[in-house]
């Protein structure tokens, strides 16, 4: 009787697929330096965002209408994202006369984007993305430890009722520019979350990108 042979691949394989959800997406890493965004010249993936009163829209319904510039940050709780909010508005219009449209997306609840809205110096859109899903999709989520998570705690943050749920998921904050077909144009990223795009360098990466035609 032939000898059975162990397959050396088999335990690779085995470790790989427990890296993954059931919806074939990789599960998000535990450290914030290992994630890995979808690509610029990528189609940007067809998520679903809600809106402050719970309304639900799609993120290329929203590109189709006019070109994004899609902002994640990590929470109305953070004064770093709080305060990079506030310097996207202060080129809002020169964007918006480029053709474009700032989203912002967090992992907030919906009934906490109204707040962070009335404190901000700026008008433009918030969408939450409580379940993570949204930051899953454009490979930016990771998973806070549980030593993080405490010290959050400690400084008052508490990442579930921010949420609403209890993943303790963040998003890497990133800018993506998404032309009306759905496509990245540019994107940044980066893992030191208190390192942010500057309102310059996105109204030069909006300009290398402008839209052949603007909407008003």
């Amino acid at each position: 009787m032939p000898s059975i042979m162990k397959n050396p691949l088999l335990p690779l394989l085995a470790a790989t697929l427990s890296f993954c959800t059931t919806n074939g997406q990789a599960a998000p890493p535990a450290n914030a330096q290992e994630v890995n965004p979808v690509e610029v010249g990528a189609t940007a993936p067809d998520v679903t965002l809600r809106k402050a009163d719970g309304t639900e829209v799609r993120l290329h319904a929203l590109a189709a209408d006019q070109p994004a510039v899609l902002v994640f940050y990590r929470g109305g709780w953070c004064p770093y994202c709080n305060r990079h909010l506030s310097a996207l508005g202060e080129i809002q219009a020169e964007l918006r006369d480029l053709g474009y449209r700032i989203h912002a997306i967090s992992p907030d609840k919906p009934e906490k984007l109204t707040a962070t809205a009335k404190e901000a110096e700026f008008d433009y859109s918030l969408y939450s993305d409580a379940s993570a899903e949204v930051a899953k999709a454009f490979g930016l989520a990771f998973k806070v430890d549980a030593k993080t998570y405490e010290k959050l705690q400690g400084y008052g943050i508490d990442l579930e009722e921010a949420s609403g749920r209890d993943h303790h998921l963040l998003p890497v904050p990133a800018v993506f520019i998404i032309d009306r077909e759905g496509r990245i144009r540019f994107r940044y990223f980066n893992p030191e979350y208190k390192e942010r795009l500057s309102g310059e360098a996105l109204l030069k990466a909006a300009r290398e990108n402008k839209p052949d035609r603007q909407v008003e």
